[in-house]
């Protein structure tokens, strides 16, 4: 599918905000005053930063505001109620630490599972997709909640945690990839499947369907050579895991702390561009586009 920009940066930064939120709203001893302001400042500038990003992606971002009525069927609009519900429960929290250096009982922790909970429903948008193989396997929440929590940590400076979760989110990555690969044969999708004439016996196109390219095209058929996938995810695994690993291992934690969370996020991102880009959607076999993409 086409990455488009809007998508990759919305589910990379808000994924380590709500993150960072996650681990302040469950901290037994949580920062209070400036410093408080500053963590929760970070955290809101990335959650919130992530989500306007991702209304650019709409044909009408001014419409945005109906999907939180759709919440008994859609998952856009449970990510929208869950963040909503997430930033403001973390900000009444985080304003009893910054101005009364009161922590509330129970809040942080609420506020704590709205912020996952927001992570997850993002992950259920794509998920879900039976139409992208890829995608549609539990594997996708677990990666997305591996990655948002790991960000979290490395923001909230717990460096030992951290640690721990940059390994952990690289192996799932590793094991996403390798699942997903084989998704799409897996589930037998053909030409015949697509258009529903494959009782019929053998189905093959003898033309396009357009004689140029539509939104369907533009939007569902995006590919990649298997070449630059395999690069992609050595630079994406050692950017997201390997470098920020070494860096946490190195004196002054401030300065390579700061670079291990600024190559932990490049990471991130590159994966999550891979993340679409070699997502194959079952409408590309109508338009004799199914993406040659394997394991790296």
């Amino acid at each position: 599918m086409h990455p488009a920009p809007s998508i990759i940066l919305f589910s990379t930064l808000s994924g380590a905000g709500f993150g960072l939120l996650a681990w302040l709203g469950i901290d037994p001893t949580p920062p209070t005053g400036w410093v408080a302001f500053a963590f929760f400042a970070i955290a809101y500038v990335l959650a919130v930063g992530g989500l306007l990003a991702s209304t650019f992606h709409l044909g009408h971002p001014e419409r945005a505001w109906r999907a939180f009525s759709q919440w008994q069927t859609s998952w856009l609009s449970r990510e929208g109620i869950c963040a909503v519900a997430a930033l403001l429960v973390m900000a009444i929290y985080g304003a009893g630490l910054v101005f009364l250096d009161w922590r509330m009982p129970f809040l942080g922790p609420l506020g704590a599972l709205l912020s996952l909970g927001t992570v997850f429903t993002t992950s259920m948008i794509y998920a879900q997709l039976k139409t992208v193989p890829r995608w549609n396997t539990a594997l996708t929440p677990f990666l997305f909640m591996s990655l948002s929590v790991t960000g979290g940590a490395l923001l909230s400076g717990r460096v030992s945690v951290a640690t721990v979760f940059l390994v952990l989110s690289g192996l799932v990555q590793i094991v996403w990839w390798r699942f997903g690969d084989k998704a799409f044969n897996q589930r037998g999708h053909t030409l015949g499947t697509a258009t529903g004439l494959g009782t019929r016996g053998s189905v093959r196109s003898m033309a396009h369907p357009h004689s140029s390219p539509n939104y369907l095209m533009k939007e569902m058929v995006h590919q990649i050579g298997r070449k630059h996938a395999r690069k992609l995810r050595v630079i994406s695994l050692g950017l997201m895991t390997v470098l920020p690993v070494l860096l946490l291992m190195l004196p002054l934690p401030h300065l390579f702390g700061l670079l291990a969370v600024l190559s932990h996020l490049a990471g991130v991102g590159a994966s999550r561009w891979l993340f679409f880009a070699e997502a194959e959607h079952v409408v590309g076999l109508y338009y004799g586009a199914h993406m040659q993409t394997e394991a790296a």
